[in-house]
Parts: structure tokens; C-alpha cells; sequence
């Protein structure tokens, strides 16, 4: 049986092997150490060693932390991340089909849309807070106008889940799905489409049928993006949610007031949630391919 011969390594390898290895275990080395102390035993404390190994402070992570109701928080950022990804997916494949035509002003109209990439988050974040105060003081000077001084009284504010912070967070999410959609377009080819208009079908068909199916894959991860981006977004939140507050912030806040192992597990539950939907979005991914290959 003939040996098979190997290339010697190049005089550089160890070394950007190290260098990689040092990379990685910055990268995820904290994340690591967070999730093994956050097993810890009842006198365990926020750095090794470790006391013990149990599910004590996830346990006390049910019952609450003070007075802070993490159960609404967590469904709170959980409810508004599958708005931003269902918004983001939808917009992004809109606006990318319309960009695949000549349209007059594109060029400006892409640059404006994912301006918001490049500034601070904290400024966008406090924009945004300001045009929903001065959209409150409008909204009061009206209804007084009207006369519905009954329903002024039970009017707080404008800012919101649903209103101001969805909007601070598609100006994150948004840029990138329209990126990625461009590129799949760029490189999509419309002799498909021709294929199928040359066999009848109508253009809702044929992006039903053809074009949908080809980008779907892409689509997934457009929106697997757009949730993990807001489930973890604190500083374009900050100052455009109202008087409510995401999992992130309320995370933030605690990092300050609780000094045990409950914040690591409260750390530990919001990453398996990211793990989760992007397991979810590379097996709907790989399911999908499947169907396609079956189907040919």
C-alpha cells in the first residue's frame, strides 16, 4: 500500500494557528465562563472557583429577580424580535424587488437607507425619542383643541413597543437585510422567470413558484438576522421605548443591583434563545434545499 505523502506545513502556520486559537478564546471565552458559573451551587459567587454544581440560580431566575418581572420582559423582547423579523424579510424582499428595476433617485434612496449603519446608535436611538415627544405634545394640543380632554387624561405617551422602539430597531435591522437581498438578486438569474412566463404563468405565479423557492433560503436568513439583532439590542432601545423595558435593558439594569450567579443565568437564557432560532433558521434552511433537490 502506497504512503501517502503530506505538504509540510508552511513556516507561518503555528504561529496564525495560535494567533486564530488566541482569537477564538477571546471571543467566546467570556461567553463560556458565564454559562459554567451560572451552574453553581447556593454559595456561589460572580468568579471562580466554583461552589458547587445545581440549577439553584436558575430556579431563583423563575421566581424573579426584586422587582423586576423578567417573564414579561423576556415575552416583551420575544414578541417585538418576530415583529422586527417578519417587518425585516418582508420590506427587504419588497425593496429588492423594486431596486431590480431602473428607478429615478436609487442610488440616493439605497445610500439614505442604510445610512443609519454608520451612525451612533445611542444618537439614532435618541432621535427617534425626540420625534415621538414632539409627536405627544402635537397629539395633546390636538386632542385639547378637540375637546377630548377625557381621553388626555389617560394619555401618557407615544413611545412604545410596538411604535418607537419597533421603528429604532428596523433602522438596524433593515440595512442589512436590503444588503443581502441585493446581493442575492444580483446574482439571481432571470432566465427562470422567463422559462416560467414562456409556460403561462403569471408573475404572481412565477414568484410564487420559481422565484420565491430560490431565495427562500436567503429569506430565512434574512430574518434569523433581523431577530437576533433586536433580541439583543440595547442602545437604539435605550431611548425610544417608553415605560416599558426589553429583556436587554432590564439585563443592563440588573448588572448594577444583583451580585449573584442569577445574572449569568439570565446571561445563559437569553444566548440559548439566539442559539435556538439560528438552529431553527439553518434547519429550515437545509429542510427547504432538501425539497428542492426532491422536487427536480
Amino acid at each position: 500500500m502506497a504512503a501517502t505523502y503530506r505538504e509540510p506545513r508552511a513556516p507561518g502556520f503555528w504561529p496564525l494557528a495560535l494567533l486564530f486559537g488566541a482569537f477564538v478564546l477571546f471571543l467566546y471565552g467570556p461567553m463560556l465562563t458565564i454559562f459554567v458559573l451560572s451552574f453553581q451551587g447556593p454559595e456561589g459567587g460572580l468568579t471562580f472557583p466554583m461552589r458547587g454544581w445545581s440549577l439553584h440560580w436558575y430556579r431563583q431566575l423563575a421566581e424573579g429577580l426584586g422587582v423586576v418581572d423578567i417573564g414579561a420582559a423576556f415575552r416583551r423582547s420575544l414578541a417585538l424580535g418576530a415583529v422586527v423579523m417578519g417587518l425585516t424579510v418582508a420590506l427587504s424582499l419588497l425593496a429588492a424587488l423594486a431596486f431590480r428595476k431602473r428607478l429615478r433617485g436609487s442610488n440616493l434612496l439605497f445610500y439614505v437607507t442604510i445610512a443609519s449603519l454608520i451612525m451612533p446608535s445611542i444618537v439614532v436611538s435618541l432621535g427617534i425619542g425626540l420625534q415621538f415627544r414632539l409627536l405627544d405634545s402635537g397629539i395633546k394640543q390636538l386632542a385639547g383643541a378637540w375637546g377630548l380632554d377625557d381621553w388626555l387624561e389617560t394619555f401618557t405617551t407615544s413611545l412604545g413597543l410596538f411604535s418607537s422602539a419597533l421603528g429604532a430597531h428596523l433602522t438596524w435591522t433593515l440595512p442589512f437585510g436590503l444588503l443581502i437581498m441585493f446581493a442575492v438578486f444580483n446574482r439571481f438569474n432571470p432566465a427562470y422567470e422567463e422559462a416560467a412566463r414562456d409556460l403561462g404563468a403569471s408573475p404572481w405565479q412565477t414568484f410564487r413558484h420559481v422565484v420565491l423557492p430560490l431565495i427562500g433560503p436567503s429569506a430565512i436568513g434574512v430574518g434569523m438576522f433581523g431577530f437576533t439583532l433586536s433580541w439583543d439590542e440595547i442602545a437604539r432601545t435605550s431611548q425610544a421605548i417608553g415605560d416599558v423595558n426589553t429583556l436587554p435593558l432590564e439585563l443592563q439594569g440588573l448588572t448594577t443591583t444583583v451580585t449573584t450567579p442569577a445574572i449569568y443565568a439570565l446571561g445563559t437564557v437569553t444566548t440559548v434563545v439566539s442559539f435556538a432560532v439560528m438552529a431553527l433558521a439553518i434547519g429550515a434552511t437545509r429542510a427547504l434545499k432538501r425539497r428542492q433537490g426532491g422536487s427536480r
